[in-house]
C-alpha cells in the first residue's frame, strides 16, 4: 500500500492511496481517495488521482488500476470519470461497510503503453 497525503496550499484536504498492488503477470492495484467536504468540487481528488496514476503507469508500470465505489457516491463516480476512468460494471456485496456486505461501481484504466 502507498499512501498519500492531498496537500493544497498547506493544508490536508484528504488522501489518495494505492493499495493491493500485484507484480507478476496481474501488475495491477486500486485507488481510493477521500476529500473534506470543505474542499469537495475543487478538482483536487482528480487531480490527485490522475498524477497518481500516472505514477503507477510510468514508474511501477502497472498494466491496470481500478476504483471502485458504492453507487450513490456520485461525486466519487466523477473524479474517477474525469481522472479518465471507464466504468466496467457493479460488484454486488464487495465490501462490509456500516454493518453490510456493499454493492460497489468499478471504474478502470489500462496503462496505453500496453496498447494491444
Amino acid at each position: 500500500m502507498l499512501p498519500f497525503a492531498i496537500e493544497f496550499q498547506g493544508e490536508l484536504m484528504g488522501q489518495v492511496t494505492l493499495g493491493g498492488i500485484t507484480f507478476g503477470a496481474m501488475r495491477s492495484a486500486h485507488i481510493g481517495y477521500w476529500v473534506d467536504e470543505s474542499f469537495a468540487g475543487q478538482g483536487l481528488a482528480t487531480r490527485a488521482v490522475q498524477i497518481l496514476t500516472d505514477h503507477c503507469f510510468s514508474v511501477l508500470q502497472l498494466h491496470r488500476i481500478e476504483i471502485s465505489m458504492r453507487p450513490e457516491n456520485l461525486a466519487s463516480q466523477r473524479v474517477a470519470t474525469k481522472a479518465g476512468f471507464h466504468f466496467e460494471g457493479s460488484r454486488n456485496s464487495y465490501i462490509h461497510i456500516d454493518g453490510g456486505w456493499r454493492d460497489h461501481l468499478t471504474f478502470v484504466r489500462f496503462n496505453p503503453a500496453d496498447e494491444r
